[in-house]
């Protein structure tokens, strides 16, 4: 029973999944939209997607087991930002000093 509940996750999440990329391709391709709507429609889908990835393919919903790695997650991506924004603020400061 389990291996049918992933089986069919994972079809779900590979139907969305396709739908989340074709979508917003198409649209670029489309002349009639505008930029801000189709760059806003672009951001919507990839955050979608990645929703999508969580639950459909990496299981991260409902039990404690899952809400630990959610929350390594969180952390992950915290240092991530923390390491890449502190690096941008570092060489700013680095450019405004040389420039002196």
């Amino acid at each position: 029973m389990k291996n049918d509940y992933t089986q069919k996750s994972y079809f779900i999440g590979f139907i969305l999944s396709g739908f989340l990329t074709i979508l917003p391709f198409s649209m670029s391709l489309c002349t009639m939209v505008h930029k801000d709507i189709l760059i806003t429609i672009i951001i919507l889908c990839a955050v979608v997607q990645i929703g999508v990835h969580l639950v459909c393919f990496l299981h991260l919903y409902g039990s404690l087991r899952q809400l630990w790695y959610l929350i390594f997650l969180i952390f992950t991506l915290f240092i991530a930002a923390v390491l890449f924004l502190g690096s941008i603020w570092i060489m700013k400061h680095l450019h405004h000093n040389v420039m002196i």
